[in-house]
């Protein structure tokens, strides 16, 4: 039988629009049966109940809260089921969970470790002008750290081996974006983009605010490139 592929939600908060991306995601890749999992970051509202009724299977997060604290306990969670392929998206909707296929193809074909859905490469429906400036100067940030050529450096769309996901270190709770890459290119794991489609979220707030996020990963960057 073939190991799962997992995708994971972290979501705080996203009782609107859970559901429906649950619904959407696919059974199955490439005989491989999907495992979709909620990882709930100290929700108020009623997330955990609407993922549940739509087919997820909710994993509390009881730890310290943020987005990089939730794709920590994501990623552990899709170790521990022995996943040939995890893979994460926001839970709002903005990202398309039925192109999960082409995020872990690569990987499923042993061509790379760690895929990013790149929005530049793929289609953005709508990005606020400061939003699409912000990412453009942090991912050239990036690219130049990384020394590759990184287009879309924020993606909140991913997808590891089960051998990366396993050595994957998040060391900040609230960023990960920018130290997961630092973290995987160093240690050696292959990085890969596929386009994907991007569409602003319509509903909620973001998991994300501009100003504690830039606060978290200069440090975070700056504690990445200087361990030994």
């Amino acid at each position: 039988m073939h190991r799962p592929v997992v995708l994971f939600l972290p979501a705080r908060n996203e009782d609107a629009s859970v559901g429906d991306v649950v619904r959407r995601v696919p059974r199955s890749v490439a005989g491989h049966p999907v495992c979709c999992l909620v990882v709930d970051d100290h929700s108020t509202d009623a997330t955990a109940t609407r993922a549940t009724e739509a087919g997820a299977t909710v994993v509390a997060n009881h730890g310290p809260e943020g987005l990089g604290a939730a794709v920590r306990l994501g990623l552990a969670e899709a170790v521990r089921r022995h996943a040939a392929a995890v893979a994460f998206c926001d839970a709002d909707g903005e990202y398309a969970p039925e192109e999960l296929p082409c995020m872990v193809a690569p990987i499923l074909a042993g061509q790379a470790d760690y895929v990013v859905g790149s929005r530049f490469a793929g289609e953005i429906r709508r990005m606020h002008p400061h939003r699409r400036i912000g990412n453009r100067v942090l991912t050239a940030v990036l690219a130049r750290l990384a020394h590759l050529p990184i287009t879309d450096g924020q993606s909140g769309y991913r997808a590891l081996s089960g051998q990366a996901a396993s050595a994957a270190e998040i060391i900040h709770d609230y960023n990960y974006a920018q130290v997961l890459t630092l973290d995987l290119v160093r240690k050696g794991y292959r990085y890969a983009e596929v386009p994907i489609t991007y569409a602003f979220r319509e509903r909620g707030r973001s998991f994300v605010r501009l100003d504690p996020y830039l606060r978290a990963v200069v440090p975070a960057v700056w504690r990445e490139l200087h361990t030994p």
